[in-house]
């Protein structure tokens, strides 16, 4: 594998008893880079990302992290590593303080950062205030803030943006590409809203009934007449 690989995953499947979920999909993301992972509703974008992650584990295929095959790793060993996720719903406990639940995501690292991702987050303010009482775009961003802590080498993202207004998705793609530049992260990003994805995305993959259907910069992924037909529609 390339050193400049940072992520990859070599024919990954994932079956649910005689159905294939992934049929053998190939994905490498090159070190700081920000890939978008796109597709209809079942395509496997957020089973692809259960695999990378080690949610799942024991089907066909190689998970490589820098390199190294952790394929067998649960995910803790995965995080610990450098390698992070964030879910479609979010991840938070109503009741805890922002800052608390970042402690509680710290046990999983070393050198938590706990202050300085929350100035990254525009959460510094909220440090003690119940998850439960600050808007749903904040809770958004503590989510992304969950998954920052440790400044994982590797982020896996499903649908950061979901029920944020097109103001708040802007401002969490914003951030979210500065953040990638200086903190030299990979990401790999499930998402739907298309404007975030193609003003921050560096490449796109498109993922169609469990096979990779696509691939490519930007401007080839919206010109590309399978994927119109198949995702984008007017979109592109």
């Amino acid at each position: 594998m390339s050193a400049s690989i940072a992520i990859q995953g070599l024919g990954v499947e994932r079956r649910y008893g005689g159905f294939r979920a992934l049929k053998g999909v190939d994905i490498a993301v090159k070190r700081g880079e920000i890939r978008g992972l796109i597709g209809p509703n079942g395509a496997g974008k957020s089973t692809l990302i259960d695999v990378l992650s080690g949610r799942v584990r024991g089907q066909p295929g190689k998970v490589l992290l820098d390199g190294k095959d952790i394929s067998a790793l649960k995910p803790q060993e995965r995080r610990r590593l450098g390698l992070a996720r964030s879910f479609q719903r979010t991840n938070i406990f109503p009741a805890l303080s922002v800052e608390q639940q970042l402690r509680i995501a710290s046990w999983a690292v070393t050198d938590a950062g706990i202050e300085e991702v929350m100035a990254e987050l525009n959460l510094t303010a909220l440090a003690r205030t119940p998850a439960a009482e600050i808007s749903y775009g904040d809770q958004r961003r503590l989510d992304l803030a969950l998954a920052l802590v440790g400044r994982p080498s590797v982020l896996l993202l499903d649908e950061p943006a979901a029920g944020l207004t097109v103001e708040e998705s802007h401002g969490l793609a914003t951030i979210l590409r500065d953040l990638a530049n200086r903190w030299n992260v990979t990401v790999l990003l499930v998402e739907h809203d298309m404007q975030v994805v193609f003003s921050i995305c560096d490449g796109i993959t498109v993922l169609h009934l469990g096979q990779t259907l696509a691939e490519g910069g930007v401007a080839e992924i919206r010109a590309d007449k399978r994927v119109v037909t198949a995702y984008l529609g007017t979109e592109a």
